[in-house]
């Protein structure tokens, strides 16, 4: 096993406890700079096993060239996350899922889906969010994470064909993926029954128990999810849908089911953790706050930087190989090798005052979309959806009302809870 010299408090970056209260940008800026790839231990954790440990990189350059080269850095060896399947059965099966495949397999997919997210399809939703964000404030409490939780899920409903009576099983299924690590999203259930269509109604009796840290990437674990995605594959729709395209593709059984899944938890995840957060972050700043205001045409700008100053997804992983070096550190084939989103747009060989926030900040090259064949299908959409939510709140007054609460989660950056107070400008 390497050996790192990083010191004990290695361990800290790879402990969802730690990002309980903040993401720790301090622990990730020391490692960045005394040791930029360090092998990182997997202890125990409650149902989670103990697994052999990975090798982190935290340098902007160097997780680019990781993101960059499949041939070197494999999706599909292992899956994207740093915890390993639990069974052969998991590992095959998330290995049809496009997040976790390598060219050309996943080239192939992605042309499926690809028409839906061209910055020409996504032009022509842009009233229709745009319209959607407009709605969903009223003056007074409220949590934001919960009301701008709405747009997400609503814009997956409409590009899916989802009907809007089944739109909080999306929220649903992906507070369970995303939030399975803390105890209050395990097993959330918000969707009511009585008010859902008939495949709505049979994907919550298809739902499994989880126990809490138990992982959620299983067929068995996604039991309601797929049959959800079956019966509404072969409900008929005026014209193509993304569904049938998918189902129409040459999609395997398990590709479908896990082309869903990346649908339905990926396309939300992003922007529930990153509108609040860039909302946040905002509060936080309010003299870049005042300046947006003072110049609505820095926006797009401000965007970019909220996702650098809260990336959605702290790390993603990737397999050697072969036998590598990555900065002089000897990796073996067969190795994690885990990138660190969240310390590479904190990088200031990259980043000049890395940990200012500035809304007019150019170049801005950060890697919270990822990099390379896996850069986020779903980015222009994503982007539109900032737009409309922040666009919208400039003629709004925000201010806190409450603490906010966290997700704990060593891989999204998220709120749980985010109490604010709007008033009419």
């Amino acid at each position: 096993m390497p050996v790192h010299k990083a010191g004990s408090s290695v361990v800290e970056v790879f402990l969802p406890s730690t990002y309980a209260t903040a993401v720790p940008y301090d622990l990730l800026a020391r490692l960045r700079r005394d040791s930029p790839v360090c092998w990182v231990p997997e202890p125990a954790i409650g149902p989670w096993r103990a697994g052999p440990g990975y090798w982190a990189v935290f340098g902007h350059t160097e997780v680019k060239r990781v993101l960059r080269s499949p041939g070197d850095f494999s999706s599909h060896l292992g899956g994207t996350q740093i915890r390993d399947p639990d069974t052969p059965a998991d590992l095959a099966f998330v290995q049809d899922m496009m997040l976790n495949m390598d060219p050309p397999d996943h080239s192939r997919l992605r042309r499926i889906v690809a028409a839906a997210f061209t910055p020409r399809a996504v032009r022509g939703l842009e009233r229709t969010i745009a319209e959607r964000a407009a709605a969903l404030f009223a003056p007074g409490e409220c949590d934001f994470v919960e009301v701008a939780a709405d747009l997400p899920v609503w814009t997956l409903a409409h590009v899916m064909g989802v009907p809007a009576q089944d739109n909080r099983l999306l929220y649903d299924w992906a507070s369970r993926v995303i939030g399975y690590q803390d105890a209050d999203y395990v097993g959330l259930s918000t969707a009511a029954v009585e008010s859902l269509t008939p495949m709505g109604r049979l994907a919550v009796a298809s739902r499994p128990e989880l126990r809490p840290g138990e992982n959620p990437r299983s067929r068995a674990a996604l039991a309601d999810m797929f049959a959800y995605a079956h019966a509404l594959a072969e409900t008929p729709v005026d014209g193509e849908s993304v569904m049938s395209a998918m189902r129409n593709g040459g999609l395997t059984e398990a590709e479908f089911e896990n082309m869903f899944f990346l649908f339905a938890v990926a396309g939300n995840e992003t922007l529930r953790n990153g509108i609040p957060g860039g909302l946040l972050t905002l509060l936080q700043h309010p003299d870049q706050l005042a300046r947006l205001r003072d110049d609505p045409a820095l926006l797009d700008s401000a965007i970019e930087e909220m996702l650098r100053f809260w990336p959605p997804v702290i790390h993603f992983r990737r397999t050697a190989t072969r036998d590598l070096t990555v900065l002089g550190r000897p990796i073996r084939a067969g190795e994690k090798v885990v990138v660190y989103h969240a310390a590479a747009n904190r990088d200031p060989s990259s980043f000049p005052d890395p940990d200012r926030f500035d809304i007019a900040r150019t170049p801005n090259d950060h890697v919270s979309f990822g990099f390379g064949p896996h850069f986020c299908l779903g980015a222009h959409l994503a982007r539109a959806q900032f737009r409309a939510i922040f666009s919208e709140l400039l003629s709004w007054d925000v201010e806190l009302a409450g603490a906010p609460s966290r997700l704990t989660s060593n891989f999204q950056n998220g709120l749980k809870h985010l109490p604010v107070r709007l008033r009419r400008r």
